[in-house]
């Protein structure tokens, strides 16, 4: 059976092309957010520098303890007097000025290894998402006005070197409100990061990956969102940002037929079901006609106690309605008398 095939958008005005091309294999690949998530939080890892506080930090000052004896706690104290700071506590994390509990050091594991096999799997699992326009649109990609996913477009884009060319290409093919989109969520971080040279926060936009540079990166990267990938480097962080499946990703025509060659179908992973809908493989007929039919577990009576209620003595002793019947009435008849 043949592959599904792709149309490709004209590089000028973004319209249809009238040839197809095949959708490469690894687009059929399956679908794991589960070792994305796991490879993608541990790559992530890789690009931290190492920090710590100083070594000297907390043990500024000459302290001792006064030992016991005089009634206060054994910490070590500033030597010295005429000041409010001698005979203060030092040296412990409880202490102020003292050092932190168990000070970092930059000898910390900070990097993760990962298995290639495994970061080769997270990243067919990206590629293969990015087909899925439901994902696409779960992730926030305003995606309604494009023709069809994946987006390819033919190989002239490469040669494109100014922005005014790629905002017009984008607005042609319907992608040019998820560039809107990442623009307009442009705001100033919460927190200490606003400090620490990463002022303002903003949403992913479309994923561009190319096979040539001939100015492409130069007419897309001052587009707010948008990011530029070769086809040869694709990278986990960008296909799958948060680990999350599902970014909007733009191909190149010469990109796109690449895939076949970097990702043969011989090599890509498999299935590990065929069907992965496990509620109806177990609810089919052919599972259920063999499988034991569900026990009803009667549950055990709960006893009550024939002194407390009435409805059970009488049960276990019929006359006892009489006899109360006549002890009540009894009792009416003395409070009646009196």
């Amino acid at each position: 059976m043949a592959r599904p095939q792709v149309s490709v958008h004209g590089s000028q005005d973004g319209t249809l092309l009238k040839r197809q091309i095949p959708l490469p294999a690894i687009f059929k690949a399956p679908l794991r957010p589960d070792v994305v998530h796991f490879v993608h939080s541990n790559i992530a890892k890789n690009h931290r520098q190492a920090y710590a506080v100083s070594k000297e930090a907390g043990h500024q000052t000459s302290a001792e303890s006064w030992g016991t004896g005089r009634a206060v706690a054994r910490i070590p104290r500033v030597r010295g007097g005429g000041t409010h700071r001698s005979g203060q506590g030092a040296y412990g994390n409880m202490c102020r000025s003292g050092r932190m509990f168990a000070p970092t050091k930059t000898w910390r594991k900070w990097h993760r290894r990962v298995n290639r096999k495994m970061r080769r799997y997270a990243i067919c699992s990206a590629v293969a998402a990015s087909a899925l326009p439901a994902l696409l649109m779960a992730r926030g990609h305003k995606i309604e006005k494009v023709s069809e996913v994946p987006c390819v477009i033919e190989d002239g884009v490469e040669s494109f070197a100014k922005t005014k060319q790629a905002v017009t290409l984008l607005k042609a093919i319907g992608a040019y409100d998820d560039v809107e989109k990442a623009k307009e969520s442009r705001k100033v971080r919460t927190g200490k990061g606003k400090m620490r040279n990463r002022r303002h926060t903003m949403r992913k936009g479309p994923l561009v990956i190319y096979k040539e540079d001939n100015g492409i990166t130069h007419a897309f990267r001052n587009l707010p969102g948008v990011t530029l990938v070769n086809v040869t480097r694709l990278n986990l962080l960008h296909l799958a940002p948060g680990g999350h499946l599902g970014r909007f990703v733009i191909w190149t025509e010469g990109a796109f037929k690449a895939l076949n060659e970097i990702y043969p179908s011989n090599t890509l992973p498999r299935d590990m079901m065929k069907n992965a809908d496990l509620t109806r493989i177990i609810n089919s007929d052919e599972i259920q006609r063999v499988v034991r039919p569900t026990k009803t577990n009667k549950r055990p009576a709960i006893k009550k106690n024939p002194l407390k209620n009435i409805n059970v003595m009488i049960r276990l002793n019929p006359y006892a309605k009489i006899s109360k019947r006549a002890a009540t009435l009894a009792l009416l008849k003395r409070a009646k008398a009196k």
